[in-house]
Parts: C-alpha cells; sequence; structure tokens
C-alpha cells in the first residue's frame, strides 16, 4: 500500500519554496555569502506578483500549489485531463489546452504521475513554444520533464532557471542538470517533513486494520485481486477461481505448463485482472513453502513455470445462456474446469467434459473421484470409510457420463485420512480443502 494523501502538503509547499528560489535565487546567493562574496549586484530577481503560473496536473497537490501561489498574486492556469473546467475554476485555475499554455506562462510546474502520456511532456518541441526564460519546477516525478531537452534549453536561455526534487535516475549519475548555475536542486524531499511522516504512519496503520478488519482497501499499489477481494459482489467469484485453480492441479497432476482463463458473461468482462492471480493462487496451493497470496501468486506462478493467461467471452455456452462462468483449462491437456457462483456459494459445474446434473458446492473438505459409471461400489466404500472415521457426507454430487465414466463431488464433515481402500474402487481420486 501507499498512503497517497499524506504528503500533499509537504509536496505543495515543497514547490512553492522552489518556485520562491528560483525567483529570487536564493540558494545561490546563499552559496555565496558562505563563500565570502557580497554579490548584491549579481542575483536580480522578480516578483511573483502578476506572473503567470501553469500547474499541470490539477490533483490534490496541484491544487494546494495553485491556491497558495495566488497568495503572491500570480495568475494560475492550467491542465488536467480528468478535472474538469468547472471544477478547477472554484480553485482559480483556469484550464487551456496545452498549446495555449506554453506561450503564456512565466513559471511551470508539473503535477502528474509518470505515465507514457507524460513522459517528456516537456520536450524540446513544448520548450521552444514557451517564452524565452520560462522557469520550471518538477517536484513531481522523474521523467516527466526530458532532462536533455532542459538542459539544452537552460544553454540556450529558452528556459531561465529549474527546479527539481526528483530526476530520471535517483541519485543522477549525469551532473550536468544538477551543476548547472541556473538549477536548484534537492535529493527528493518533498515527503521528508515530520508531519508529513506522521500522516503517513498514521494512514498506514488505519489501511492495515482496515484490511484486517475486512473494511477494505485504499493506496493498494500491487495487489488489485487483493483490493477486489474485499467487495462482496467479486469475493464469492475469487474464491470460485481459487478453488477451479486447486481442482485443476489435482485433476492434471502438474503445476507447469500453460492455463488458460476464460470468463463468459457480460459482468465478467474485466474480472480477469483479479481472477487470474487467484487460479494461479490455488494451482500453487499445497506446491510450494512459500505461502501464496493473491498479491504473490503471478510472480510465483512464473517461477514454478506455470503461465496463467486470461480471454473473455460476453456470451456463455447455450447450455448456460443465463448464467455468468469461469472456465479454467490446462493447455495441451483434456483437463479442464468450469464453474459459477450461486448467490455466494463457488459451485463446480463441469469437470473434463462431464457436467453435473446439480452444479457441486466448492467448500470445505470436499472429495472428488472418477469411476466407472456401472460400478457403484465406491459410494459405498466411502459412507463406509465415513463411519469409521466418525465423519459423514454432507452432500453428493454426480456428472453426467462421459466415455462409461462419471465423476462425482463428496462434500464431508471432515477429511479423510486414509484413502487406501477406496482408491481400489475407483479410477483416480483426490482430496481438497477449500476455503
Amino acid at each position: 500500500m501507499n498512503t497517497p494523501t499524506g504528503n500533499s502538503l509537504s509536496a505543495a509547499e515543497l514547490t512553492c519554496g522552489m518556485i520562491l528560489c528560483l525567483a529570487r535565487q536564493i540558494p545561490q546567493a546563499a552559496a555565496s555569502m558562505k563563500e565570502g562574496k557580497w554579490d548584491r549586484k549579481k542575483y536580480m530577481g522578480m516578483e511573483l506578483n502578476g506572473k503567470t503560473l501553469a500547474v499541470l496536473g490539477l490533483g490534490r497537490i496541484g491544487r494546494e500549489v495553485a491556491t497558495r501561489m495566488q497568495a503572491f498574486g500570480m495568475k494560475t492556469i492550467g491542465y488536467d485531463p480528468i478535472i474538469t473546467p468547472d471544477v478547477s475554476a472554484t480553485f482559480g485555475v483556469e484550464q487551456l489546452p496545452l498549446d495555449q499554455i506554453w506561450p503564456r506562462c512565466d513559471f511551470i510546474t508539473v503535477h502528474t504521475p509518470l505515465l507514457p502520456s507524460t513522459t517528456g511532456l516537456l520536450n524540446d518541441s513544448t520548450f521552444a513554444k514557451c517564452r524565452r526564460g520560462v522557469q520550471v519546477v518538477n517536484c513531481a516525478r522523474g521523467g516527466i520533464v526530458d532532462e536533455g531537452a532542459l538542459l539544452r534549453a537552460l544553454q540556450s536561455g529558452q528556459c531561465g532557471g529549474a527546479a527539481l526534487d526528483v530526476f530520471t535516475q535517483e541519485p543522477p549519475k549525469d551532473r550536468d542538470l544538477v551543476n548547472h548555475p541556473n538549477v536548484i536542486s534537492c535529493p527528493h524531499l518533498g515527503a521528508s517533513t515530520r508531519e508529513a511522516q506522521s500522516r503517513c504512519g498514521k494512514e498506514i496503520a488505519m489501511q492495515i486494520v482496515d484490511m484486517a478488519t475486512g473494511k477494505g482497501l485504499t493506496g493498494v499499489v500491487n495487489g488489485q485481486a487483493l483490493s477486489k477481494a474485499f467487495a462482496p459482489q467479486t469475493k464469492p467469484w475469487i474464491t470460485l477461481a481459487r478453488a477451479l485453480g486447486t481442482v485443476l492441479c489435482m485433476a492434471g497432476k502438474q503445476v507447469q505448463g500453460s492455463v488458460q482463463v476464460c470468463t463468459l458473461g457480460t459482468p465478467l468482462k474485466e474480472a480477469g485482472s483479479y481472477l487470474t492471480p487467484a487460479v494461479a493462487a490455488g494451482m500453487l496451493a499445497g506446491g510450494t513453502q512459500k505461502e501464496v497470496t493473491l498479491v504473490n501468486a503471478t510472480l510465483l506462478a512464473q517461477e514454478a513455470g506455470l503461465k496463467v493467461t486470461t480471454t473473455h467471452s460476453d456470451v456463455a455456452p447455450e447450455s448456460d445462456s443465463s448464467t455468468d462462468l469461469v472456465q479454467v483449462s490446462l493447455q495441451g491437456t483434456p483437463h479442464q474446469v468450469m464453474g459459477t457462483v450461486q448467490g455466494s456459494t463457488p459451485v463446480l459445474r463441469q469437470i473434463n467434459g462431464a457436467t453435473f446434473k446439480q452444479p457441486a458446492p466448492l467448500s470445505g473438505p470436499v472429495l472428488i473421484y472418477r469411476a466407472k459409471a456401472s460400478d457403484t461400489s465406491a459410494l459405498t466404500t466411502l459412507t463406509g470409510l465415513l463411519s469409521k472415521a466418525g465423519g459423514q457426507l454432507l452432500s453428493y454430487h454426480s456428472s453426467s457420463t462421459v466415455a462409461g465414466e462419471q465423476w462425482s463431488v463428496v462434500g464431508l464433515s471432515a477429511p479423510l485420512s486414509n484413502l487406501g481402500e477406496l482408491k481400489s474402487h475407483v479410477t483416480e481420486v483426490f482430496q481438497l480443502q477449500l476455503l
């Protein structure tokens, strides 16, 4: 997790400080004094009053910067592809297209995430469109400002100064920008205040408590499936996907290979992103010494030689046209399982082409076996074994007959410790402990 709001004020205040330092060359003048100099004429600055500040990215930090710099009499314009002009107008920012921003601003500050669309947002082309001597601040992410283009603009005078708290490579090995006399630089100090660290600490603690108590997740960085696992509408589907992965692994008797997850039905169109790690977790259950979670399942699957991919179809099979389904297949083998959710209960609909007339619940101790359709001794033997063990059969579900054999799923009150006697009556059998 991260705490996306904890350092917003600190990052905004650092940005404002950078703007002030650019306007009055405060760091350079302070360094000159420490060298024993008295260069009053060298450090001629400018007032911020009446100058135009372009804020690129009008989220939490961008708007805090805008409102603070308005107090210095700066005119604030900006751009954000998500925030509407009506909303930005409420905090005093006039939104304009980027092509109209470049020639109008005296200062530019960026507050966007680093995305393909924002990488190199300030480049040779955009610097050429700016007023000569434009001042640039980047306290967001290294790479939003093309560092090579910035250096060229500084050397030509097209850019009058830059204040950088972030770099493409941290710490930067190429020191040309850091050493330029018109550049102010800091070692990524945006969140480095006692107050920000205190807020982040409190927020992360609260987020962990909310996760542990099942209230939900905020600030999830690397576990979309985990965040979805807390939503009432998706939690049963994640449980189903994990169970199907476990059943497929037992039926196929292998963990390595390629597994395809196919979601069927319009409501599951976006479900592949969180069902895929759940299937991987089910496939790996019991096969690794490491704890498998929805966060690390995909990585552990890769390490184990297991590749899980996903596809989607809006149309379910004709026999299940009114049902949303998850189908999991072990590529290059006949092994395939299919299931759905009834109410909030994950159920098995099909295994290796055999369809269950009544879907079998996938929870708790479950025994799955395949036997000749004409041989009913397996169920009798199983009932006897349960009686000896002091357990009981909670449910029994038979599939349709395929090639003279039938799959059965049995819900148990407790796992059986010895399946030896049953194995002599069936073609194959495996026992699962499902969530």
